[in-house]
């Protein structure tokens, strides 16, 4: 009851933080008024159109999130177990982790369909988060386990299940929670840039093209309380198989 009553609270300042701002500002072209946008919100919820960008752009991007923590864990053992296939890909995954985000966009966005954009952009996204946490968590597999391995002459199967797979899957547990985040706001920076049908990120760029703020704000609170739920039920899920 004092955790909720606080975060009333918090939510409470901060929307009066909102509506002083819109206030002092006065002109709803920059800040519109929390009333304003919370009701455009709700009429946003009982179209059916709202419903099904949602729904599709959770899709594209999960899907595009699921790509990414399968080869992330392909990709991450093979380096693994093959130092020379890894040393071999290390510039792949740098290539992966430094490039912006707004640049694999605009490439991939040469080469595929408009609703493949988003998927590829999120997996990307992620690839490069997995598969360094995985190949990180088999290399940390504990030495004198191995050595103990050896002596009771257990087969590379025993060893892959009872050793580096214990071993591994906090590391890809911690890569599978912090990278939907970042799979959610690059799956929607790319429908903004791309602009699907029926997509979270068509409505952001054209409410912004039209000067709808109440839209704009009603659509990116939207998209950060999906980002939000998305995050805990993952974490719920991870903590409920005791990852």
């Amino acid at each position: 009851m004092k955790k909720a009553l606080r975060t009333l609270l918090i939510a409470a300042v901060w929307l009066a933080i909102w509506q002083v701002s819109a206030m002092l500002v006065g002109q709803e072209l920059l800040i519109p008024a929390p009333a304003a946008v919370l009701a455009r919100l709700w009429a946003l919820c009982g179209q059916g159109a709202f419903w099904k960008s949602v729904a599709l752009s959770m899709g594209r991007i999960l899907l595009g999130y699921l790509l990414g923590l399968a080869l992330g864990l392909l990709l991450g053992g093979l380096s693994a177990f093959c130092p020379a296939l890894g040393a071999f890909l290390s510039p792949l995954l740098a290539i992966i982790r430094s490039t912006p985000v707004a640049s694999f966009i605009i490439l991939v966005l040469v080469w595929l369909a408009t609703d493949s954009v988003p998927v590829f952009t999120a997996m990307l996204m992620v690839l490069g988060v997995a598969w360094g946490n995985v190949s990180q968590g088999f290399a940390s597999t504990d030495p004198g386990l191995l050595e103990m391995a050896k002596v009771y002459r257990l087969s590379r199967w025993q060893k892959l299940r009872h050793l580096y797979l214990p071993s591994m899957r906090p590391f890809f547990s911690a890569a599978a929670l912090s990278s939907i985040g970042l799979a959610w706001k690059a799956g929607i920076a790319a429908e903004v840039i791309c602009r699907p049908q029926f997509s979270m990120g068509r409505e952001l760029y054209e409410s912004k093209i039209y000067l709808e703020m109440p839209d704009l704000f009603a659509w990116t609170i939207a998209v950060i309380l999906l980002s939000m739920a998305l995050e805990q039920l993952f974490r719920r899920l991870l903590a409920r198989r005791g990852a």
